[in-house]
């Protein structure tokens, strides 16, 4: 093998060791978090790619849950471990890992 050549396998190594992010579900959020209280509550444990409360499609107020995306699984991981059960404007948070749903789970 000359010097030159391209080692195979390299590139899948490299897309392998990519970090995964992390999607996390918050419940029992009170009717006055808003999506910028639970990116600040995240941020103390790393980097917050997105958090959004879900909102009433009639009445416009918070339906009591939401999520937040995390671009590094290690502090997403962290942010769960954090925050469970730690209140934040009300009563305690329920904070978990988002998993896919199975194929017919519905």
């Amino acid at each position: 093998m000359a010097n030159d050549e391209p080692i195979r396998g390299l590139a899948v190594m490299a897309d392998n060791a990519r970090e995964v992010g992390m999607n996390i579900y918050v419940g029992s959020l009170s009717n006055i978090t808003t999506k910028a209280d639970l990116r600040q509550a995240f941020e103390a444990y790393g980097q917050v790619a997105s958090a959004r409360v879900i909102q009433d499609k009639v009445n416009g107020g918070s339906r009591g849950f939401g999520f937040v995306e995390m671009p590094v699984q290690v502090e997403g991981h962290a942010a769960i471990q954090g925050l469970n059960g730690k209140k934040l404007k009300g009563g305690p948070l329920s904070v978990s890992e988002v998993r896919p749903n199975s194929e017919g789970s519905r």
